[in-house]
């Protein structure tokens, strides 16, 4: 084949750079949209804050200042040069003198710092703290040590003793398991009760030996939890009648005492910390109609340095003028592409609630069923772009702060040709289970028959699908007998 050399005239469509930074912008986070922005005000010289309002910070030095030099002009002009012998009985310094300073309430009110915590306590601090007020031998306290790094967040023993003892021969020659033994039922004995226990059956036998001997049905509540603790997960009430030989009553107590145990008694030691949402947009009702605003502290209101901006000169092409040139286009894109996002996520939020009123006024059973596509061509956008703009979007409602995500759902089908949301349907499932008689638990059978009666087609596995995903045990696992 003979090699040849020809041209051709096309059309293909590119992404600019501007174009790609719209794209990113549009679907980032407050938070990444927060960093993005701290990160180009850092690189790009001709962008800055637009803060119109004052800074509470500086105005509070200031206004101290400001009091500091009336005092140095009064005392300077020998207006209160010399105090007075005595102030009268009934009055303050303040009444005399003017304080310098604001008062406590008003420096609260003027400065607001961000809330400075410490790392919160975990359970092998709190078991760490209790083991260096008690009294061990060097050897023994070595062994604790070991014991309390096996212990997980929930107070459970992650190694078995054995395994502790292994791993420590390595370090003592001569011990002895009986050593470990006798440490370990120390630490049992720590706060909180139950701690350092091999599996559910011993935390509850720990818990029960540390109530007062006097407790009612304490010896049978120990037995279960010993030797019968799987008959009494599967409700299995005439066995357990049998094997205590009580009466109902009597067995309907002992279960009760049980249930005031807990299952994880290291969880309560630790906290969790607070996962902060800040929401995009704010969903208020003002004279009887939704109005959607969006949230002016997601991101700071930017401009352009006008004293940079002038030091740019038009025909001069040296590297400097170039370097300012460059940097003003690009802080112009980005404020333009931040102004085009914020609008795009106002758009898209109010058509959201104009189709969703019904969920503002009733909650979550009137939730109609929506789809991006419905979104995208109301507002002539495409697909892809209502789905940047709503992952990782939240919307502060009367109901709560919820992710534009969760207005978007499938629909079923009705008897009289209508559609219903599954998010609606989940929220039926929920009400149903939540209302039901714990000794009769509604099957996934029932609850498809119930949604039949009211026009609503689903099918069984459909029910147990959303039930599943709601996190909603079986009716066999629901069913309470004891």
């Amino acid at each position: 084949m003979k090699q040849s050399l020809t041209l051709r005239l096309g059309q293909q469509l590119t992404m600019t750079p501007q174009l790609q930074q719209a794209i990113k912008l549009l679907q980032m986070s407050t938070l990444d949209l927060q960093q993005e922005i701290q990160q180009v005000l850092e690189s790009n010289v001709m962008l800055e804050i637009n803060d119109d309002e004052p800074n509470p910070i500086e105005d509070f030095f200031n206004i101290a200042d400001k009091k500091n030099e009336n005092i140095d002009s009064l005392t300077s002009e020998g207006s209160q040069s010399t105090l007075p012998d005595e102030l009268p009985t009934d009055s303050s310094w303040d009444d005399t003198f003017e304080s310098s300073l604001l008062s406590e309430s008003n420096i609260t009110e003027t400065l607001e710092f961000e809330s400075q915590r410490s790392n919160a306590p975990t359970l092998q601090d709190h078991l760490l703290w209790q083991l260096e007020l008690t009294h061990f031998l060097d050897r023994d306290h070595a062994i604790a040590i070991a014991i309390i790094d096996s212990i997980n967040e929930d107070g459970y023993l992650i190694s078995s003793p054995e395994e502790i003892y292994e791993g420590l021969t390595n370090q003592f020659d001569d011990l002895d398991f009986d050593e470990v033994n006798a440490v370990l039922h120390r630490i049992q004995q720590f706060d909180p009760t139950g701690v350092g226990a091999i599996d559910l059956a011993d935390c509850l036998r720990l818990q029960l030996l540390q109530l007062p001997e006097s407790t009612a049905h304490k010896k049978e509540a120990l037995i279960i939890v010993t030797q019968h603790l799987k008959l009494l997960a599967s409700q299995e009430q005439a066995k357990l009648l049998k094997k205590l030989n009580v009466t109902e009553q009597e067995l309907s107590k002992i279960v009760a005492l049980i249930r005031t145990l807990d299952p994880k008694p290291g969880a309560n030691i630790e906290e969790k910390q607070s996962e902060y949402i800040i929401p995009d947009v704010y969903v208020s009702k003002r004279n009887n109609q939704w109005q959607v605003n969006l949230n002016p502290d997601i991101a700071p209101k930017l401009r352009i340095n006008p004293f940079y901006s002038t030091l740019i000169k038009r025909a001069d092409n040296s590297k400097d003028n170039v370097f300012m040139k460059d940097h003003l286009q690009e802080a112009k894109w980005f404020i333009k592409n931040l102004h085009n996002r914020n609008d795009t996520l106002l758009r898209v939020a109010r058509s959201i609630i104009e189709k969703q009123t019904g969920f503002l006024d009733h909650g979550s059973i009137a939730m109609k069923p929506m789809v991006l596509r419905d979104i995208a061509e109301e507002l002539k956008l495409h697909e892809s772009t209502i789905s940047r703009v709503t992952t990782h979007k939240y919307m502060h409602t009367p109901n709560g702060i919820i992710e534009f995500k969760y207005f978007f759902s499938s629909h079923v089908s009705t008897k009289d040709g209508g559609e219903c949301s599954s998010t609606a349907i989940r929220s039926i499932i929920k009400e149903l289970i939540d209302n039901e008689n714990q000794g009769k638990p509604l099957s996934d059978s029932k609850i498809a028959d119930f949604l039949q009666e009211k026009g609503i087609n689903v099918a069984r596995r459909t029910i147990a699908k959303y039930r599943e995903a709601m996190l909603i045990a079986s009716s066999s696992q629901r069913k309470r007998i004891l």
